[in-house]
């Protein structure tokens, strides 16, 4: 937080302000309180000059990430030990390239050498469709199996309609045909001939055979054969029961004369079509002699083919409704049980090389695979080919690279990925299965052998959550790559990061930067690492300031990017998202919300919050007040007892309640009822930025000194008073800046800083320049006495060896203040015994 000057206080009173001597054996450092940081103190720009070129276009552009030595080692062993467990987590801010470098090196490594990925297929099991099989294959061989087994197919369906209308075959079949027929002729003629010998004929009717008596070669009809005598009509009865029961005999004959014709044709068609078979299947046979499962499973092939040669004779007549859309006419619905389903495939104008594979999208069915179905008659239908391969089926054999929210944030897919990883296999089933539920799958693919590495990239949140939370992960990600967001500024950092911005100028194809454009970025980066000694390595904000610096630069017409366009590309980005800054400084110069930039007020002061929206990030003065009386020792934080105060909050103000009890009259009760509050303030408030700002109010008080409003304050403290570091000291102090500037800079108006936050300090050019010309200034503070003298214009006082504080001084105010009030809270304690 920071925080302005109290009511009343003089600037040259401030500046006759005399450097205090500590004492012997005093730790803190002693400074000069009449001097505010120099403007060279407040940024530290760096020389085009020493970079040593003109343009980025003399540079070469530099191959993966800068100052990431930790995270590059971590990434290479992990790459290279052999352990299916030891997978690696990425962690690091966003932007900040980690998923780039991490792909560039994976991919740098997989040309290296390595064994290359296998080939897997899905073919059809015949003796158990809803099994299908994987075969694993050499890199490159399962497209070339699956052409292969489409030209079997096409020659099949060309050869054998023309075999099976040869006239070889025809007069095989009539032979066979006629064989049978001759016999069952033969048969039939022979009981004729006993039957007509008897006077009976033997008569085909539609319903099969019937006997009936002649006479005189003619058949007698019923009417007449009934009026013949009785004697006469038996014996003829008797003679056509015998020839009735000799013709049931032939007739049970036939089926079995009829079978054995089938089974003679069978065997005509298995000769002729395993003849076809084989010879269509040679070729395959000899180019994958070397792969003995690719062999059984074309003996199995041609074994279905024979059975089922009926298949390729068919002209139309057994297409189904299937729709499947394809110019391959071996796409046939009929033949697809013959097919391979190229699950992953290489080569074909792709290299076998190790596979680096980034899932973008890591849902269940993307990582794990899935099985699609197809609408057949009005119904969902699948098959083999219908089998689709998910990630880790094209990353077997190398690297899979996810971002774990992403993984976290699908349903299924995270306890899918572990089970998969330790199960060290792939198998393809619905999420349903896994959970219990009811399933609709036709289909179980045997599972595939898994081989990969995977790395999952987030934040360091998301990584410790994970850690804390799931037993699992720290087994199975084992390989911590821990990405710096800065790295520590030198010339040699600053030739690196201007190879870097050359780099991000080839990717994206722009126009070189000159040297005060790349010096002009390197000190950005130092302000976006809010720290002067360090440059972030947010590659992409860095990347998105020069494309932006690019496109300015086109529109005025420019061959190079100048630091002109650099600037403006940062004016403009801030101008589009800076509305609520502009909001919140309109209520303040519009008196909504009050603060204060002169005068000087007791037990009150300006203090400065940091506010985050998105990538704009903004100071926003407000103020602070503290009011006291006689109590029981209790500082009241009005923030936490309206549950606006964060605990960070919370603890600054019990450590400024412990600084004040350790430090004064600790020899009598701290009688005291001390209130704190952020005025105005409707939000939360957290962080312990404003605890120096909210003692100094307390100790103003207290002594019943003003403070001057003309200063803003901010830095946390400890317990003795040492002031410390905060964040976002730059934007704490531009807010108050720009304030001060709207109502015109005096020359007395400035910010408190801790000491320790100098070295952070990377603030606008303007306001450096105001310093320069002396109408604003920055002070550096190490104790909460320099801090208070700075304030209120009155020594703070140095305890003597007498015990006492130097009379008139801040310190020895308070301390009799304090005593007062317990003299005052004893007296009246007195007064009640009395009374009661």
């Amino acid at each position: 937080m920071v925080f302005k000057w109290a009511r009343g206080v003089k600037p040259q009173a401030l500046v006759s302000v005399q450097p205090r001597v500590a004492p012997a054996g005093t730790a803190r450092r002693v400074r000069d309180l009449r001097l505010p940081l120099p403007a060279s103190e407040l940024r530290r720009c760096t020389d085009p000059g020493l970079l040593g070129f003109a343009t980025t276009a003399e540079l070469e552009p530099i191959g993966g990430l800068i100052g990431q030595d930790r995270a590059l080692k971590a990434i290479e062993f992990g790459a290279d030990i052999e352990a299916h467990d030891f997978n690696m987590f990425v962690l690091g801010p966003p932007a900040s390239g980690k998923t780039t470098a991490v792909k560039a090196y994976l991919a740098g490594k997989a040309l290296a050498g390595g064994d290359p990925p296998a080939d897997w297929i899905y073919v059809n099991d015949f003796v158990n469709t809803n099994r299908p099989r994987a075969l694993k294959l050499p890199c490159g061989r399962a497209r070339e199996l699956a052409r292969g087994m489409i030209a079997v197919v096409d020659e099949l369906r060309a050869t054998l309609p023309l075999v099976f209308e040869g006239d070889d075959y025809l007069a095989r079949r009539r032979a066979i045909e006629e064989t049978v027929r001759g016999q069952q002729d033969s048969a039939l003629e022979e009981l004729n001939r006993k039957a007509q010998a008897q006077n009976v004929a033997v008569l085909r009717t539609p319903t099969g055979f019937a006997l009936a008596p002649i006479h005189e070669g003619k058949v007698v009809k019923p009417e007449v054969f009934m009026q013949l005598p009785q004697e006469m009509r038996s014996g003829v009865e008797a003679k056509i029961e015998v020839l009735q029961g000799e013709l049931e005999v032939l007739l049970a004959k036939m089926p079995k004369l009829d079978k054995q014709r089938r089974r003679d044709l069978a065997a005509l068609h298995e000769e002729i079509g395993t003849a076809a078979a084989r010879e269509a299947l040679d070729d395959l046979r000899v180019a994958f002699a070397d792969l003995p499962p690719v062999i059984a499973h074309l003996a199995a092939t041609e074994q279905d083919m024979i059975r089922n040669v009926a298949l390729f004779l068919a002209q139309g007549e057994e297409e189904t409704a299937v729709v499947i859309h394809t110019a391959d006419t071996a796409r046939d619905p009929r033949f697809r049980r013959y097919l391979i389903n190229v699950f992953v495939g290489n080569g074909l104008g792709e290299v076998c090389e190790v596979p680096v594979v980034e899932e973008l999208n890591p849902t269940y069915g993307n990582l794990i695979g899935r099985i699609e179905h197809i609408s057949q008659m009005g119904a969902l239908m699948t098959d083999f080919l219908l089998v689709k391969a998910g990630a880790l089926h094209r990353a077997n054999g190398g690297y899979l690279l996810i971002d774990a929210r992403k993984l976290l944030l699908s349903p299924f897919a995270w306890e899918a990925l572990k089970r998969t990883i330790k199960a060290r296999e792939i198998r393809i089933e619905q999420p349903t299965e896994g959970a219990g539920m009811m399933t609709t799958q036709t289909l179980d693919p045997e599972p595939i052998p898994l081989d990969v590495r995977v790395v999952l990239f987030g934040d360091r949140e998301l990584y410790y959550t994970l850690s804390q939370g799931d037993p699992d992960f720290a087994r199975l990600f084992k390989v911590q790559a821990d990405f710096d967001d800065t790295i520590a500024r030198s010339d040699e950092n600053h030739l690196a990061y201007a190879r870097l911005i050359a780099s991000i100028v080839r990717e994206h194809r722009l126009k070189a930067v000159d040297a005060d454009g790349v010096a002009r970025l390197i000190d950005e980066g130092a302000r976006l690492a809010d720290d002067r000694e360090k440059l972030s390595i947010e590659i992409g904000r860095i990347s998105d300031i020069v494309r932006e610096a690019d496109h300015w630069s086109t529109q005025v017409g420019r061959s190079v990017t100048t630091k002109a366009d650099v600037a403006r590309a940062l004016a403009e980005t801030m101008q589009r998202g800076d509305r609520m800054r502009d909001r919140a400084q309109e209520t303040i110069g519009r008196g909504i919300i009050v603060i204060e930039t002169s005068g000087e007020a007791v037990g009150q002061i300006n203090g400065l919050s940091v506010l985050q929206l998105g990538t704009l990030s903004f100071g926003r003065p407000s103020r602070i007040t503290a009011r006291v009386r006689i109590g029981q020792g209790r500082v009241t934080d009005i923030e936490r007892e309206v549950n606006l105060g964060g605990p960070l909050h919370s603890k600054g103000v019990m450590i400024l309640w412990g600084f004040l009890a350790g430090r004064y009259a600790t020899d009598v009760p701290l009688a005291l009822a001390a209130s704190l509050v952020f005025e105005q303030s409707y939000g939360g408030v957290d962080g312990d930025s404003a605890s120096s700002a909210e003692l100094y109010a307390l100790l103003s008080a207290l002594a019943d000194i003003p403070i001057a409003q003309n200063f803003a304050v901010t830095g946390s403290i400890n317990q003795t008073g040492d002031v410390q570091a905060i964040g976002g000291v730059n934007e704490k102090i531009e807010g108050f800046f720009d304030l001060c500037r709207s109502r015109t800079l005096d020359g007395t108006q400035g910010v408190l800083i801790p000491a320790s936050n100098v070295q952070h300090l990377m603030l606008r050019e303007d306001v450096v320049e105001a310093v320069r010309e002396g109408r604003f200034r920055v002070h550096a503070v190490a104790h909460v006495d320099d801090g208070i003298e700075l304030l209120t214009g009155v020594p703070a006082g140095e305890r003597a060896a007498n015990g006492h504080f130097s009379q008139g001084s801040i310190n020895s105010l308070v301390e009799d203040r304090l005593r007062m009030f317990a003299t005052r809270a004893r007296a009246f304690a007195h007064y009640d015994e009395r009374l009661t």
